[in-house]
């Protein structure tokens, strides 16, 4: 895993305001169809939602993108399969929760080399919350399938990646706010990963 490094965030993704706290819970999402979901493209990364999945391919270096829902919640439970399709092993793909904005949120993240962070991000720049980067035995390498799930409740966040709790923090700097699906690349570009079965619960 490469050391970590300020990401110049190259899709500023609008999130929608309009919806109140305390969306309905529990959502599922079987992504087919783009339904809310606020997806951009351009030339440094794609993405979609297609053939049953949301897909994010970031086709340059050094670059984050995801897609928002247009929700805002406050305390949850967030499951999803997230599978990286192609591309080097050395990237980041995870959950981001509690989005006030495109620079301010928090990142639940694993690698394809096997390693995980639980990140904040203030004006854009990545604020490790413990550990930095962490290998894990339960975050399955390359191509293989994790299911991601992150407990937001109160000040406390936890990261649990296939059904193993890697990291709990509390942290007060934001209390609600948007998820979202992403990825990322590190010195290389053609990282795709895909996203299917999200599900949000009451904690």
């Amino acid at each position: 895993m490469t050391a970590p490094r300020a990401f110049r965030v190259f899709i500023a993704l609008l999130l929608l305001t309009a919806c109140g706290k305390g969306d309905g819970l529990p959502w599922e999402e079987d992504f087919s169809a783009p339904g809310a979901w606020k997806l951009e493209s351009d030339a440094a990364a794609r993405v979609t939602v297609e053939g049953g999945a949301l897909r994010i391919s970031i086709l340059a270096p050094n670059q984050l993108a995801w897609a928002s829902a247009g929700k805002d919640l406050r305390d949850f439970r967030l499951t999803v399969e997230a599978s990286q399709v192609a591309g080097p092993d050395d990237n980041e793909y995870g959950i981001l929760v509690r989005m006030q904005d495109p620079r301010h949120f928090y990142a639940f993240s694993v690698s394809g080399d096997g390693y995980f962070l639980a990140s904040r991000f203030v004006d854009g720049v990545r604020q490790p919350l413990g550990a930095d980067w962490t290998p894990s035995d339960a975050v399955h390498p390359g191509t293989g399938t994790n299911i991601l799930e992150v407990v937001a409740q109160g000040n406390r966040l936890t990261f649990v990646v296939n059904g193993q709790q890697l990291v709990q923090v509390e942290d007060d700097r934001f209390s609600h706010g948007d998820v979202g699906l992403y990825a990322g690349s590190f010195y290389e570009g053609g990282v795709e990963v895909q996203f299917d079965n999200l599900r949000v619960t009451a904690p």
